[in-house]
């Protein structure tokens, strides 16, 4: 088994950093996505280590909700109401939400897990401005790594389909920075819209028309579709079933495996976060401080190519943060 490099984010004390007031901070906490939940560990985790413990100097209200976006703003109009200290939020739709919710009111905003490419979160990543800041996925520029390894992986393939939630507004950035990589490597990028499990399967279906075992590969980038269940499932059937390789993300669900996956991990995005919030607390305006990206981390599913028959690289296993053998 290989070792597993950890992504160290920021600086830690050795000693228990205090908080420059003794009182009791509390912050909403609003997550808007089940995959990204663990994010919420690392941001307690990060807050401790910086001195402030649940239940004597910081209480936490968590508010979890699994994309529904209806629900974001009765619970964000929830904690203004109660004049929280601080709002943690993730991620991209839920942070749009907050921004709009939290105008005037004073209270600071950190996310994690959003874009800010045709988001209108932050005017500028060195001054976001208002009362908002965070932790930025980087989106275009992960989905032009996952494209270059998946690339690497099925070098054969000239055609990727690429499967989104119609309509998701993080989607035109890495689009737009994918297109020309496709056409400088002289191969072929189709997308495939849904917004349901039922039009995913029906895209499929569409498509395989005209698909080639030998040729395709299918490229998952950032978005919410895919990181439901049940749509994966229906995803990876129709691979399995046709034998084409998905990379992107890490995903197993009911059988069904991708070969590769480059994310930012959300437990250091956590980490991330609590040292914005922390400097929040000491009174350092949300909006003067710096927007920071996440790290992204490779695995690589070597127990999955092998079973597509598929040799990974030497090169792409030395570089991969972990190896799932």
């Amino acid at each position: 088994m290989a070792t597993v490099t950890s992504l160290v984010v920021g600086s830690r004390s050795k000693g228990k950093a205090k908080p420059a007031v003794q009182r009791t901070y509390r912050v909403g906490v609003l997550s808007g996505l089940d995959f990204f939940a663990p994010t919420l560990d690392g941001f307690k985790t990060g807050l401790a280590d910086l001195g402030y413990i649940e239940g004597t100097n910081i209480s936490y209200d968590v508010q979890k909700t699994n994309f529904d976006i209806a629900a974001y703003d009765g619970i964000l109009r929830k904690f203004v109401a109660d004049k929280v200290d601080l709002i943690f939020v993730f991620p991209t739709e839920a942070t749009q939400e907050a921004k709009t919710i939290t105008q005037g009111t004073g209270i600071p905003v950190v996310f994690t897990n959003a874009f800010t490419e045709d988001t209108n979160i932050v005017a500028n990543i060195r001054e976001p401005g208002g009362n908002i800041t965070g932790v930025r996925w980087p989106g275009p520029d992960l989905a032009l790594q996952r494209f270059e390894t998946l690339h690497e992986m099925v070098p054969h393939a000239s055609r990727m389909w690429i499967p989104y939630q119609k309509g998701y507004p993080i989607v035109k950035s890495q689009l737009e920075a994918l297109r020309p990589a496709f056409a400088a490597a002289g191969m072929t990028l189709m997308e495939i819209p849904a917004s349901n499990t039922t039009e995913l399967g029906a895209e499929l279906q569409q498509q395989a028309k005209s698909f080639n075992k030998d040729t395709d590969a299918i490229l998952l980038i950032a978005e919410p579709l895919l990181t439901v269940p049940d749509n994966f499932a229906v995803l990876g059937a129709f691979a399995d079933e046709h034998n084409i390789p998905i990379g992107g993300t890490m995903e197993s669900v009911q059988g069904h495996e991708t070969l590769f996956g480059i994310i930012p991990q959300n437990v250091p995005q956590g980490k991330q976060a609590a040292f914005l919030a922390d400097k929040i607390f000491k009174g350092i305006p949300a909006g003067t401080l710096p927007v920071v990206s996440a790290e992204s981390y490779l695995q690589v599913n070597y127990k999955a190519a092998q079973k597509a028959g598929i040799t990974v690289p030497q090169d792409l296993l030395n570089r991969a943060n972990e190896i799932i053998r």
